[in-house]
């Protein structure tokens, strides 16, 4: 039987290039499907609002697989208040996702969706650092790789190659620092170990601030920093780490048998895999009570 996973950065399926025409119940069920191929038991489904559809009807296709899914919903803090946070609690998500901010995190026009976030245990996923653009510079170039010339080609057709407001400085690892001091029964998860360049940050935020977490999600280049920087059980302790797939059907499975590589090369005990396979982040979502030594 394998061990059960949870995936805190799982985002409902979307056709980016013609989003209207998309057979959402199909889509939903592959990725469906392909979770649970992988070994995953629970996954924290990033729908609704400020990126695909209406936050009612992408609950009616999570609901399909009620079993996995639990909703979080995207949300733009900017627009979102913290009356609109309570409206989705009400409806059923139980955490947010927030990412492109045209402030920084801890601006304190955000702090009303916070207090009630806290008030109702929703954990935010939060997006650290660089937004990738399809093409990772580090590993490949249009020059001589026939894949991302054409990803290339496609960005400077598309809408994203006139501009856009965003900022990696409006969502740094310390901005939790700022949210956990002032809201620190809110649960807090860092996408990416706070992303290529704010390792050390996120690392700092993580070792002192009792409800801040990190994913691991983010790709090869993130997956080997894991180990060639010492940062699963060295720099961040195992019990701040959850586990996140952030990628399409067909790479999810490699990811997790990724996951069990960075654990077998940092030589993790079989329940320090287990806490950032399932166990922390279903004690961040209070699907599991947390213990604690001497009880």
């Amino acid at each position: 039987m394998k061990p059960p996973i949870w995936d805190v950065h799982c985002h409902f399926p979307r056709n980016w290039e013609n989003p209207d025409d998309h057979d959402h119940a199909k889509a939903l069920d592959e990725r469906a499907d392909a979770l649970r191929a992988a070994g995953v038991t629970r996954a924290s489904l990033l729908c609704g609002g400020r990126f695909g559809l209406e936050y009612e009807e992408s609950l009616k296709y999570a609901r399909r697989h009620e079993d996995l899914f639990v909703p979080s919903a995207m949300v733009d803090p900017e627009d979102v208040t913290g009356r609109e946070v309570r409206r989705l609690h009400d409806l059923g998500y139980r955490g947010l996702k927030m990412i492109g901010v045209r402030r920084p995190y801890d601006d304190y026009k955000y702090f009303g969706v916070y207090q009630v976030a806290e008030e109702l245990n929703m954990p935010i996923l939060m997006h650290m650092g660089v937004i990738g653009g399809g093409i990772d510079y580090s590993i490949t170039h249009p020059r001589r790789d026939p894949k991302a010339a054409e990803t290339y080609r496609r960005w400077a057709e598309g809408p994203r190659a006139a501009g856009r407001d965003v900022s990696a400085t409006r969502m740094r690892p310390f901005h939790m620092d700022t949210i956990a001091n002032n809201f620190p029964n809110l649960r807090l998860i860092g996408a990416h170990m706070g992303g290529t360049g704010n390792y050390d940050e996120a690392a700092s935020v993580t070792r002192w601030r009792h409800n801040v977490y990190l994913d691991m999600s983010g790709g090869d280049t993130i997956e080997r920093h894991a180990v060639e920087r010492r940062l699963v059980g060295y720099e961040i302790g195992v019990e701040k780490l959850t586990w996140g797939s952030d990628c399409g059907n067909d790479e999810i499975a490699q990811h997790v048998t990724n996951l069990e590589g960075i654990f077998d090369a940092v030589g993790l005990d079989d329940d320090q895999k287990h806490r950032i396979r399932y166990q922390n982040a279903a004690e961040i979502f209070g699907f599991e009570q947390p213990a604690f030594a001497g009880e």
